[in-house]
């Protein structure tokens, strides 16, 4: 990437905050139409496509015309019920709104909500890199989704240098407090062998989240601070403008953000509806000025606290936050009590054990460059993700590493295939689920920070190698469920083993004009974090990714147990994927996605690659495609949100859930809240051209100089 600094003048500098806004509304219910060939903006008379990663050819690629401007379409989820995701996901399910796929010619920014993909777009149209609109998306994102991202979290980050022909990744990832001993999640102290308490709740029923305890020291704005000095190209101050503004000038509350807030507020338990109102700051945000009711869909919601937090970032840079008053005000309300506050009736006032974070701790928190992680896939693709402590790089990695040893036809693509990716096959299905479940046992087992753990053999290659993978598929029976797996590499070093634990999130990914590609995946943790606010941001509840307690029934050490300056670890797996040159060599960029979604998120992940790799669905219908997959358990997922599932009755009359129970899995429909983000490499009208895919679960849109119809 061209690393030299262009600072825009004056106004240029500012995105243009009524777009935003009107960008918003247009998705927030703009009359889009749904006609099968093609869908229509109602702000933009756009039409796109239902182009896919294949050509575009005939009439239809005969009349496209490049338009250079950031246009974008899409839907957000409507009211069909809401509730927490299943297997304690971080956050709820919203449903599924049909999107259609979006072409664009040279740039493309896939983000979770329209207006962080419209400022995405829009520093690229002008002359941004695909760091730069990331920055800028990372910051409107906290402003329109408080719940899952935002600079009091972490990230990890892929960054394809096009002209350098590099791929680079970048870790954001939260670290406990050098105080931290491998108890600080299970006992107040050492004298004191009760759990760290909540703001709310009881010694019986403690609920670490919310207690200073679980927050970790931010990461996310070191991880970008590096990435901009390696390879921006817009001037840091700059950057933080849309993010300023939104915040400033408001944006329509949308309906995700509405009920997920309303879920907490309308819990039929006052432990949980206290976080709404224990500190003043959140109920001023959400909650209406008598503190009666949630503030409504398409209430402008400003946030003058975050702006005046992200203008003293635009000039101070990460500094400001790592030191100084932005740093204080943080370490303070990680050690805050809350004594005397607010609470609802019927809730047990409880002393908050304080969090143990130092100004030292934040001053000496550093991001890290990582080795990516990458595997072959069938001899033609190279995938890329992200290594440790993120744990879903490897594991995506192992699920395809197996999976590979199955050939086409006993791997078959969906039947009835349509917009939303068609019908998963029975055996096919059965396959990717038991090969979630053989890389969630070396995962569980092996894969922590490994700045403090070392993997099997000190690196990744034992984990990844072609014929330790080649003997784990052979364990897999096509003809039955192996319900729970076991590693395969026996003990880690030093006898240690680890348990599951989950992150939830928020996903972007962006295509700038010189082919620069950015795969970021950003957290809080859970929604809404730890539900403690810091001038206008969310503080992370990331410590919970630890394991609580650190050994085992057996009594060896859980390798991710917590450590002093350890990270937790991950399951985000931002991914890159390029096809391979006919000398084995590593050769274009094809495609990049990634998602929220907890300890799911590999799933999602991988369920997606396969849908565009191995079925050759577009990116649209690969993301948009049924949610299945698996963790080490017996039960397997099939979401139940999706129009091509028969979710009543638990499933019991669709032909994909009858057939994985006869091969002895627990089928559960319940509903899955990914957040995948996709853009897929294609041609139209003979010209490379790039195709994108935003999740129908959530609200997220693709946005860029979209190949139109004059």
């Amino acid at each position: 990437m061209d690393t030299t600094e262009a600072r825009p003048a004056g106004a240029r500098a500012l995105l243009p905050t009524a777009l935003l806004l009107s960008a918003a509304l247009a998705a927030c219910g703009g009359g889009v139409s749904t006609a099968p060939d093609a869908v229509v903006s109602a702000a933009s008379g756009v039409v796109e496509r239902e182009a896919s990663s294949r050509p575009l050819a005939g009439p239809a690629a005969d009349a496209l015309a490049f338009r250079d401007a950031c246009t974008q379409t899409g839907t957000t989820p409507t009211d069909t019920g809401y509730d927490v995701g299943p297997g304690g996901a971080p956050e709820i399910s919203t449903g599924f709104s049909a999107k259609r796929l979006v072409v664009a010619r040279s740039i493309m920014a896939v983000t979770a909500n329209p207006i962080a993909s419209r400022a995405a777009c829009d520093v690229l149209r002008r002359g941004g890199n695909a760091v730069d609109a990331a920055i800028a998306a990372q910051m409107v994102l906290n402003v329109v989704k408080p719940q899952s991202s935002g600079i009091g979290g972490g990230a990890f980050m892929l960054v394809w240098d096009a002209r350098g022909r590099t791929l680079r990744t970048y870790d954001g990832r939260e670290t406990a407090p050098a105080a931290a001993d491998e108890n600080y999640l299970r006992w107040i102290s050492a004298a004191d062998r009760t759990p760290p308490q909540p703001f709310t709740g009881s010694a019986a029923a403690p609920f670490v989240q919310t207690s200073g305890r679980a927050i970790g020291t931010p990461g996310v704005l070191r991880m970008l601070e590096l990435a901009h000095r390696n390879h921006g190209r817009i001037g840091w101050p700059a950057l933080m403008q849309p993010g300023i503004r939104v915040a400033d000038e408001g944006f329509p509350i949308s309906p995700r953000l509405y009920q997920s807030v309303n879920a907490v507020f309308t819990s039929t338990a006052p432990a949980t509806r206290a976080r709404l109102t224990r500190d003043p700051d959140i109920a001023e945000l959400f909650l209406t000025a008598d503190r009666n009711a949630v503030k409504p869909i398409g209430t402008v919601l400003r946030n003058p606290a975050l702006a005046d937090t992200f203008r003293r970032i635009a000039s101070g840079g990460a500094d400001a936050f790592y030191g100084g008053e932005l740093a204080r005000a943080i370490v303070a309300e990680i050690r805050e009590t809350y004594a005397g506050a607010t609470l609802p009736d019927g809730v047990t006032p409880v002393v908050t054990t304080p969090g143990l974070t130092t100004l030292e701790d934040l001053a000496s928190y550093r991001a890290r460059e990582r080795p990516p992680v990458c595997i072959v896939y069938r001899d033609v693709w190279e995938v890329c993700g992200m290594g440790p402590p993120s744990s879903g790089g490897l594991a995506v990695a192992q699920i395809l590493g197996i999976l590979q040893n199955f050939e086409p036809a006993r791997f078959p693509r969906p039947d009835a295939i349509d917009a939303n990716g068609g019908r998963p096959r029975v055996e096919s299905v059965h396959l990717f689920a038991e090969a979630n479940r053989l890389a969630y046992a070396d995962r569980n087992r092996y894969v922590a920070d490994t700045d403090f753990v070392s993997l099997p053999g000190g690196s990744t290659a034992a984990m990844l190698d072609r014929t330790y993978l080649a003997s784990r598929a052979a364990t897999i029976d096509p003809g039955r469920s192996m319900g729970t797996a076991q590693p395969g590499l026996g003990p880690i070093p030093s006898g240690l083993s680890t348990q599951a634990t989950e992150n939830g999130t928020t996903h972007m990914t962006i295509r700038d004009r010189d082919g620069n590609v950015v795969s970021m995946t950003t957290t809080i943790e859970s929604g809404f974090g730890s539900w403690h606010m810091v001038r206008g941001f969310l503080l992370n509840n990331q410590l919970t990714d630890f394991d609580a307690v650190p050994v085992d029934a057996t009594g060896a050490p859980i390798a991710n147990r917590i450590q002093a300056n350890k990270r937790p670890r991950s399951s985000m797996a931002p991914t890159i994927v390029f096809r391979r040159d006919p000398d084995g060599t590593r050769g274009d960029f094809h495609m990049a996605t990634g998602s929220p979604g907890g300890a799911t998120i590999i799933q999602y992940v991988a369920k997606t690659l396969v849908g565009v790799l191995d079925w050759g669905l577009d990116a649209q219908q690969a993301t948009s495609m049924i949610a299945f997959g698996a963790a080490n358990s017996p039960t397997t997922n099939v979401g139940g949100e999706h129009p091509n599932v028969a979710a009543a009755g638990g499933g019991a009359a669709d032909p994909l859930v009858i057939g994985l129970r006869a091969r002895g899995h627990v089928v559960s429909v319940a509903q899955q809240s990914s957040g995948l983000s996709t853009i897929v490499s294609t041609t139209a009208d003979g010209r490379p051209a790039l195709a994108g895919g935003a999740d129908p679960r959530r609200e997220g849109i693709a946005a860029g100089d979209v190949l139109a119809a004059p």
